[in-house]
């Protein structure tokens, strides 16, 4: 089950996702932005 949890939070860290944004053609200041406000926002909530 840890490693699981592990998975998850690599997937869903706010690095992860700007370089997957990136990667679909996003601007970095648009995927800085989105990135930004997910980590405010989202994954400070997450345990």
């Amino acid at each position: 089950m840890r490693r699981m949890r592990d998975v998850l939070h690599h997937l869903l860290n706010p690095l992860h996702m700007y370089c997957r944004l990136k990667g679909i053609g996003v601007g970095h200041g648009a995927a800085h932005k989105m990135c930004r406000a997910y980590e405010r926002y989202i994954f400070r909530l997450l345990p």
